[in-house]
């Protein structure tokens, strides 16, 4: 099948979680179906050349930029379907303005993460990998360990995810103070800050949400603070959460994804002895994939019934 033949392109099923899946399946229900899964939809012109005159992209990986330019060469495309909530590798201006409908995942995968956030919390506060770590070169560490009962923790972010942190968080006897950047002000933010024990990221990347935590935020946390951030890593000044952490100006942080990733083997957070890290993978669980996966294409068929939903807007 040639890309012009295609009703619905997968242009980036690498690596492949698609081919296979029940969501593959109800895929080919629907008409034309092609499913790329090699490498190289990181190219713009590649990208393009894969949708071809298709009229529907599922978006699969977040490598593959959706821009204004992609969505030029592909004048038949009307829908772009995203597997997760985070649409920072699509233009949504340019798509309003060449009206191309962008759809996402929400909710598919809050539980998963949210555990994942918590977990993150307790690693840190426990200081587990490094206890690990210790006790496997024959060594029995003895020091203080934190703990979540009776802490606070900031939840920057209200969406399905962040909500159920906020259930989770509460069940451990935490207070929880809660922001959102539509419903609070930076004032409240800044307080919250200041008052937390532990920090939780969970806002969509956006360009008034990139870098919300730089110097100047992180410098109002207590010292024996720490930040979490399974959201996007973009959302904290990469440098200033470096040097916060390597100065102990906030005693560590619980990273699932980072501005570049995967990470170069080079990179100074490696280094970080009161880090915990994750590879961006809080949400890969076989019932993610699963529902994520089926969500996405429910979500087309919905679009090509005429009735979409889950739309995401600039």
């Amino acid at each position: 099948m040639s890309e012009r033949d295609a009703l619905i392109v997968v242009p980036d099923d690498f690596p492949s979680v698609f081919v296979g899946s029940a969501a593959h399946g109800r895929a080919q229900q629907l008409g034309a179906l092609k499913v790329c899964s090699e490498q190289g939809a990181d190219d713009a012109a590649e990208l393009a050349r894969r949708i071809g005159g298709a009229t529907v992209a599922v978006n699969i990986r977040a490598y593959a930029h959706f821009t204004d330019a992609v969505f030029a060469a592909c004048p038949n495309l009307k829908m772009v379907s995203i597997w997760g909530v985070g649409t920072d590798n699509v233009d949504l201006g340019a798509a309003a303005r060449r009206g191309i409908t962008v759809c996402n995942t929400p909710g598919a995968n809050a539980i998963a993460v949210a555990e994942h956030a918590i977990a993150l919390m307790m690693a840190a506060a426990r200081k587990l990998p490094q206890i690990d770590r210790d006790m496997r070169k024959g060594e029995w560490p003895r020091e203080m360990l934190g703990q979540l009962h009776g802490k606070t923790l900031a939840v920057l972010g209200t969406g399905a995810i962040g909500s159920h942190v906020i259930k989770l968080a509460q069940a451990f006897g935490m207070t929880v103070l809660t922001w959102s950047a539509r419903r609070n002000t930076l004032a409240e933010r800044d307080t919250f800050l200041k008052q937390a024990d532990f920090v939780s990221l969970h806002m969509r990347l956006t360009p008034q949400t990139r870098g919300v935590i730089g110097a100047r935020e992180l410098a109002l946390m207590k010292r024996d603070a720490i930040l979490i951030n399974t959201g996007r890593g973009a959302l904290v000044d990469r440098d200033a959460l470096y040097e916060a952490l390597a100065n102990r100006r906030i005693a560590g942080a619980g990273l699932d994804v980072f501005h570049e990733e995967p990470l170069r083997a080079d990179d100074p957070v490696l280094k970080l002895s009161n880090t915990v890290l994750s590879p961006h993978n809080a949400g890969q669980t076989p019932e993610v994939r699963r529902d994520g996966l089926l969500l996405t294409i429910e979500n087309v068929e919905r679009f090509l019934a005429g009735t979409p939903q889950n739309t995401v807007s600039a």
